[in-house]
């Protein structure tokens, strides 16, 4: 397995090791003492599944206060995924990490919780994985606008399919201090 840093230290790109032969391919998708020594939690609480068509843009969510890290992945297809720092007092406050993962890259993201997090759709369909570290839960969900100018996000895509939740979500610089996360040391 191998970690790469990336542009926001906390936001973790991971390699497993992929073993193929003529038969397919094996590769190891969580192991708790190998991933917590590389910075990602040991305690995954939920697991969830989504499918979607080509187009389809879903994000960019968070929970709050009991924030989810979430530990992203590419079952079948292809996706461009995105993590955006939205922690009050941190450095790194509105600047955003994004990757392509997919089903042949078999590449992860780790996104700690403070992070709003979306991906887009790039092939016909994607199967999109993740564990969380906190469960879902409704009435601390929240998001923000995918498109919102000062985020900067350089999506693929012109014209996404949005839930009517997810069109509905304003910038950044609109969500009041106490609706999000504190950086860790910061004073409240």
């Amino acid at each position: 397995m191998e970690i790469l840093q990336t542009a926001i230290s906390d936001v973790l790109l991971i390699k497993p090791n992929v073993f193929g032969d003529q038969r397919g391919w094996f590769l190891e998708n969580w192991q708790r003492i190998r991933y917590e020594q590389a910075g990602v939690p040991a305690e995954f609480v939920q697991d969830n599944v989504s499918f979607s068509q080509q187009g389809v843009l879903r994000g960019l969510h968070y929970q709050h206060p009991r924030g989810q890290g979430k530990l992203v992945q590419v079952l079948a297809g292809r996706v461009f995924d995105v993590a955006v720092d939205i922690r009050r007092g941190s450095p790194t406050r509105g600047r955003h990490v994004s990757a392509e993962l997919s089903d042949e890259n078999h590449c992860q993201l780790y996104i700690p919780p403070g992070f709003a997090h979306g991906f887009c759709v790039l092939s016909p369909t994607a199967l999109f994985a993740y564990k969380c570290t906190e469960f879902y839960l409704p009435d601390q969900e929240a998001g923000l606008a995918w498109n919102d100018p000062d985020l900067a996000i350089e999506w693929p895509i012109e014209n996404p399919s949005l839930s009517d939740k997810d069109r509905r979500y304003g910038p950044l610089k609109e969500i009041p201090a106490e609706k999000l996360p504190v950086y860790p040391g910061e004073n409240r």
